[in-house]
């Protein structure tokens, strides 16, 4: 059905284990569908609510305002789809759990339900799934489903969007094929008529992937995985502590019946000593067990120094011979073996809980405004489509094929087939596990003969950012393996000129994953203060390669250096720049390090202010967010909490500008049901406009608002750039340092093999590493350039640009004003 035509009725159920980030999609998926033409409900309770139906007349309850100058403001005064489609009365039942009561407006005998713009207000901070999950004995059955279909056709819907794991959207795939025929019976049964038969002919289908586990083939993440991974972070850093404290083992069991990404990332965020997973079974040498292997590394730990040890089990952890490996008896092992105080934790299903992080509700939103393109676009030719995400782009699958390889990857291993099932896992979830085993363990042997081996310099440069010093540890332990040395440089070129340089250790970084800012210390400074003198520093020390991490500041220290190699022999070396900042302002990178640890810190702070504003119910909080020039933070801060309005330097701001929100703030309270009006908040980048600063604004939209509504600022500063990096950062650091240090191995040994004394490193050797699409690419410093924006400090070019159109559609401003 075409857009145009206005008439699609969409309805979306979450079913099957419920995981943060469902309440994000279903929000999603109710305002896109408004505002592309449909009508929108909601199922309760999954396909056992599609089984049920409505026993009970479903009145609607519009509660519109009764001023008619604030019906009038939409489209010279045509009502739009969003003024008809506003409210219906439920969304307060539905989020506060009181469906079921028998006093006043109820949802009792009442599982489809139409909702409107604002029922799904302020969902996407709730974890869990306000609409309710089950699994559905009865939809299995043809019965249940022709019950079913019979609710559906009752109610006008001819879209369905799932939110649940691989039998949930089997099951819709399913329904869908079976949709012709329980359509006919219905009609022979003479429980519809034929022109329903006719006009619900067919069923469109999409589904969505709700799963912790991130167990799903053919995308990167599946909904409220990165949020558990969260979870089980934040438990593992704080039972660090304590077992550094006593000096004990700890033995933990994550949830992953299928899949170990949950294990494998945090044991890669939280520098664990060894991990089981199903794809993987530990691998033992001949003649020996997997419990001699465990022991052997853990034992060469302690020996080392290490005070704690962390191990962590996946639920579906199995041996070579696929019988089960137990947390009580991991513990038993160490317990036994190497005299271990050793303590299990099962985290169950704290792993599901809590708000969701800013990813689970960025990605859930912009799939939920997929949901609705591919069910808009879809025919009875098209395949059920899967909703999925290749790093940061949202792509449709054939939902079959995605199940069927799921399930094959589970099959692979019930037949020992492991390298099958590891094939059919992401490139990340392969160079994740290659760099778990790269960094946790202390090796006894140098990897590399003596003439491969390098002296390489690691600085940090620019402000602080989390994974700064997650991606510094992986480089150092890295080294060390493969015998580099790995030369600290503290304080950037500062103290390269003051020579505070020193060799790291294995042992000397192993707290480091899981630490804020910058334990090498960081300033702004580029080398060309004294080019010379960096020069005769390099040549003092003997760099063979360097690794800067940082931000713009590392970017442009790099250009420095490679342009320098005309004149200084000593810059003829590999040289690598991870991109961090909190900015992620680098050209041609989709991410930096640092920039979602600081997403979250911005989401965190922002649901506390929209609290009081809440409270105060007609409050407009300015939050003033840092950044720099590029409004990435701003932006996707504002998509991540909802915000009414966003200003970034890309933009600008004038007066019309200003005075076009004015208009918009007052419209939407004015159309807010009396005496609940919602608070709302309005992010501004810190350059956005030299002239209407955050005090300006503020007391702009405290004049302006009058009766309406007050107005208050925040301003967040240098918090953003604090704190525990977030897991995402962490398993990113890891990850991209260690194809740093590939890198730079790559183009030493190239350089080894030049003929002659003087050496000429060639203009590659000196790039960037960047995050393009689903591939990480090396990017020459040179090239780099040519998609810079050097005066304004940012790239040319951001593929985040048009967020800011989705964050005014998701609060219905095109629509409203």
């Amino acid at each position: 059905m075409s857009q145009s035509t206005g008439k699609m009725k969409l309805a979306v159920l979450t079913s099957g284990g419920d995981s943060a980030g469902m309440n994000a999609v279903v929000r999603a998926i109710v305002k896109i569908g408004i505002l592309r033409g449909c009508e929108t409900w909601i199922v309760r309770e999954g396909y056992e609510g599609l089984v049920r139906g409505n026993t009970q007349a479903h009145s609607l309850h519009t509660d519109l305002p009764a001023d008619a100058s604030a019906l009038k403001c939409a489209h010279r005064g045509v009502p739009t789809n969003l003024m008809a489609n506003l409210r219906f009365g439920d969304g307060d039942l539905l989020r506060d759990g009181t469906g079921d009561h028998h006093h006043g407006r109820t949802l009792k005998g009442r599982y489809i339900v139409r909702v409107g713009w604002d029922d799904v207000r302020g969902w996407f901070a709730e974890g869990g799934t306000l609409i309710g999950t089950a699994r559905s004995a009865a939809f299995r059955t043809p019965e249940g489903r022709l019950s079913a279909a019979r609710n559906l056709i009752k109610e006008g819907i001819d879209a369905l969007a799932v939110c649940g794991g691989d039998g949930s959207l089997t099951g819709a795939d399913l329904f869908r094929s079976e949709w012709p025929s329980l359509v006919s019976q219905l009609l022979t049964q003479g429980v519809i008529t034929e022109e329903q038969a006719e006009k619900h002919g067919h069923l469109k289908i999409v589904g969505l992937v709700g799963s912790i586990d991130n167990d799903m083939s053919m995308t990167d993440l599946t909904i409220g995985a990165p949020t558990a991974l969260h979870r089980i972070c934040e438990a593992i850093d704080n039972i660090n502590s304590t077992a550094a404290s006593h000096s004990r083992a700890f033995v933990l069991e994550v949830m992953g019946r299928h899949c170990g990404w949950l294990a494998l990332l945090a044991g890669v965020s939280s520098g664990a000593d060894f991990i089981f997973i199903p794809e993987r079974p530990p691998q033992t040498i001949p003649g020996g067990t997997w419990e001699d292997d465990m022991c052997e590394a853990i034992r060469g730990h302690r020996e080392a120094g290490k005070r704690k040890t962390i191990v962590i089990v996946a639920e579906g952890a199995l041996d070579e011979d696929l019988q089960p490996i137990r947390a009580e008896y991991v513990k038993d092992v160490l317990t036994e073996r190497l005299g271990l105080d050793t303590r299990v934790t099962t985290l169950g299903h704290t792993q599901r809980g809590g708000r969701p992080c800013a990813f689970d509700r960025i990605l859930p939103t912009l799939q939920g405004e997929e949901a609705v393109k591919a069910l808009l676009e879809a025919t009875p030719d098209t395949p059920s489509y899967m909703i999925g995400v290749r790093e940061n782009k949202i792509i449709r699958v054939p939902l079959m094929e995605a199940v069927a390889m799921t399930r094959a990857v589970a099959d692979a291993i019930g037949a020992k087939d492991f390298a099958k099932a590891m094939s059919m896992r992401d490139p990340e979830f392969y160079q994740s596990l290659e760099g778990f085993f790269a960094t946790s363990t202390l090796f006894k042997e140098k990897q590399l003969p003596h003439y491969r081996r390098m002296r390489v310099a690691i600085m940090h440069m620019g402000a602080p950012a989390g994974g700064m010093n997650a991606a510094t540890r992986a480089a150092v332990r890295y080294c060390i393996k493969q015998g580099h040395h790995p030369l600290a440089v503290h304080n950037g070129f500062r103290g390269l000129l003051d020579d505070n340089i020193h060799e790291l250790s294995w042992l000397g970084v192993d707290a480091w994953a899981s630490r804020g800012g910058s334990e090498l210390g960081t300033n702004r400074t580029l080398p060309d203060v004294d080019l010379g003198a960096v020069a005769a520093r390099f040549q003092e020390h003997n760099f063979h390669a360097l690794l800067m991490i940082g931000g713009f500041e590392a970017f442009n220290a790099l250009l420095i250096l490679e342009t320098g190699r005309k004149h200084y022999p000593a810059f003829h070396i590999p040289m690598a720049h991870l991109p961090a900042t909190i900015s992620n302002n680098v050209p041609m990178t989709e991410f930096s390090l640092g920039s979602d640890t600081s997403l979250n810190a911005l989401v965190d702070a922002c649901d506390s202010i929209k609290q009081s504003a809440s409270a105060s119910r007609n409050r407009v909080f300015v939050v003033e967010t840092q950044g720099g020039k590029c409004g990435y933070l701003a932006t996707m801060g504002a998509l991540a909490t909802g915000a009414s309005i966003v200003y970034t330097p890309e933009q600008g701001m004038n007066l019309d500008t200003l005075r076009q929100d004015v208009k918009f703030l007052k419209i939407r309270y004015g159309l807010d049901a009396k005496g609940k009006s919602e608070g709302r908040m309005v992010i501004r980048n810190e350059c956005a406009s030299t002239v209407y600063t955050t005090d300006v604004m503020t007391k702009m939209f405290k004049e302006e608002g009058g009766n309406l509504f007050d107005a208050r600022s925040a301003s967040l500063g240098h918090t953003l750039q604090g704190g525990v990096p977030s897991p995402m950062d962490r398993a990113r650091a890891a990850r991209l340092s260690l194809r740093c240090m590939a890198f730079l191995e790559e183009h030493h040994d190239a350089l080894h093999k030049q003929v002659g004394k003087v050496k000429q490193a060639p203009p590659e050797s000196a790039a960037v590493i960047t995050i393009q699409g689903s591939a990480l690419e090396w990017v020459p410093v040179q090239e780099m350039v040519q998609h810079a924006d050097m005066k304004n400090r940012r790239g040319k070019t951001a593929w985040w640009a048009e967020i800011k159109d989705l964050v005014e559609a998701l609060v219905g401003r095109p629509e409203i004003l």
